[in-house]
């Protein structure tokens, strides 16, 4: 009996650690912008934007400065966010907007995501225990089976496709993508503003789940500042002595740091956010020309593989966990959420087989050294990129390829091609390697936007320099 008694003592104590432990998880919040300009916030030296509460939180938690995307676009960027590999791996290469497909091409329309195979973010975090959910931007397969709700979320506020109104539709919009839908098949139009509209719905799930003291996962795909140019009149008057669409971006940039700020704020206010790692990031570079963001002093702008299309803002808050007001300088990707994201809810990352994301914290806390990766990679059909370590080569389609040292030379204005040409030849080697192992993309764009690329690029591309020995 004595045994007996000793032996359900120890395993109500397991159990009691245990319960413990799953309180102890913190919660995780995911702040995810759209098409923001790298310099279009306070917090990375803008005198324009007003953004308080994102300044705030790079302020308490660490500035990444050179973080990248997998892609300069937006839907092949959330794929491997959301995989934590590179997404040509799956043929997610193109961006995949309905009705600029080419006639030949594999998939269009709803038919455009991520395949069913692959394993989503949020489904290790429902393995760890978490609660998840999604508001905003989809832009990873209109088909019900790419459905957030099929893809490891367990509520959904948002629309599936790549760009909508603001404001509510009055009428039936061109594509049903565009429709905003609560759960699955529940479509009902925002009442207000919709940055501020997703703002509400994360925090409704957030109170919910603190006070059942589950940890959660919330994800908040703002679609600002992406296209349409839309802004309320209280917004725009903040700013009146800009015009045009730069007054507008900085009337949703204002949004945008508004309804991020309600929902720091409401972590705070529910006495959590001592317990909450929260991330702030953006999908890919700004499209200048679209929106009248600026990525200065960068060169380029979205859908081009200059710093401008692929660096971003980001910044990660964990108090306790992450030193405040830190910078952390080397190389970082998006690819590295999943397993930090993973690692952070009680995970080992390291039984995550066949990613290429890495756990940032031991990097981020000292208890490693050297970069957290050796190369990284991008690639959009003949175009491709390869950085390794300080060097970067891009390779064109109408000309010889680039090789840039990015710590002496961010605007990527001093090619040195021709006075490294063993550099340039194994970087190409290296390049031609990592894209032997991906797969042939599932569908294809019209090649004329290739060439809107390149223009796009040479547009908003630093005069460079052609340095020889």
């Amino acid at each position: 009996m004595k045994h007996l008694k000793t032996i359900l003592l120890s395993a109500l104590v397991i159990l009691t650690i245990q319960f413990t432990n799953a309180q102890k998880k913190p919660n995780i919040v995911m702040l995810f912008s759209d098409d923001a300009g790298y310099a279009d916030f306070g917090f990375q030296g803008s005198k324009t934007m007003i953004t308080p509460n994102l300044n705030k939180l790079a302020q308490e938690g660490v500035l990444f400065n050179q973080a990248y995307v997998t892609d300069p676009t937006c839907g092949p960027s959330r794929a491997g966010l959301m995989t934590g590999k590179y997404q040509q791996r799956f043929g997610f290469e193109e961006n995949n907007v309905p009705g600029y497909m080419s006639a030949v091409s594999g998939a269009d329309g709803d038919e455009m995501g991520v395949p069913v195979e692959e394993t989503f973010l949020a489904e290790y975090l429902k393995e760890q225990g978490y609660a998840t959910a999604f508001y905003g931007k989809w832009h990873l397969g209109g088909a019900d089976r790419f459905h957030p709700t099929k893809r490891g979320f367990d509520e959904f506020y948002g629309f599936r496709g790549g760009a909508r109104s603001y404001f509510a539709y009055s009428e039936e919009p061109a594509s049903k993508l565009d429709l905003m839908e609560r759960g699955f098949r529940n479509f009902v139009e925002p009442e207000r503003y919709l940055t501020d509209v997703l703002a509400d719905e994360a925090i409704k799930f957030i109170e919910k789940k603190a006070k059942n003291e589950q940890p959660f996962f919330a994800f908040v795909s703002f679609n600002a500042v992406h296209t349409p140019m839309d802004a309320t009149p209280e917004d725009l008057a903040k700013f009146p002595n800009l015009e045009g669409k730069r007054k507008v971006v900085a009337a949703m940039a204002l949004a945008l740091d508004r309804a991020s700020g309600k929902i720091l704020d409401k972590l705070k206010e529910l006495g959590i956010d001592d317990n909450t790692l929260v991330i702030f990031t953006n999908d890919n570079g700004g499209p200048t020309d679209k929106n009248a963001s600026s990525n200065l002093p960068l060169s380029g702008t979205k859908s081009n593989h200059l710093e401008g299309g692929i660096r971003v803002p980001f910044i990660m808050k964990w108090p306790g966990k992450i030193k405040p007001n830190t910078t952390y300088n080397s190389p970082i990707s998006t690819l590295d959420l999943l397993p930090t994201f993973y690692a952070a809810a009680g995970g080992n990352p390291k039984s995550i087989k066949d990613i290429d994301g890495v756990n940032l914290l031991p990097y981020i806390n000292n208890q490693i050294n050297s970069k957290p990766h050796e190369a990284l990679f991008w690639k959009k059909d003949t175009r491709a990129c390869i950085r390794k370590g300080d060097w970067k080569l891009i390779r064109f389609p109408d000309r010889p390829a680039e090789l840039y040292y990015i710590p002496n030379d961010i605007k990527e204005q001093t090619n040195l091609a021709a006075s490294y040409p063993k550099i340039v030849r194994q970087l190409f080697k290296e390049l031609f390697e990592w894209e032997s192992t991906l797969e042939r993309p599932r569908w294809l764009l019209k090649r004329e936007f290739e060439n809107f690329d390149i223009d796009r690029m040479d547009k908003y591309k630093a005069r460079p320099k052609h340095i020889m020995n």
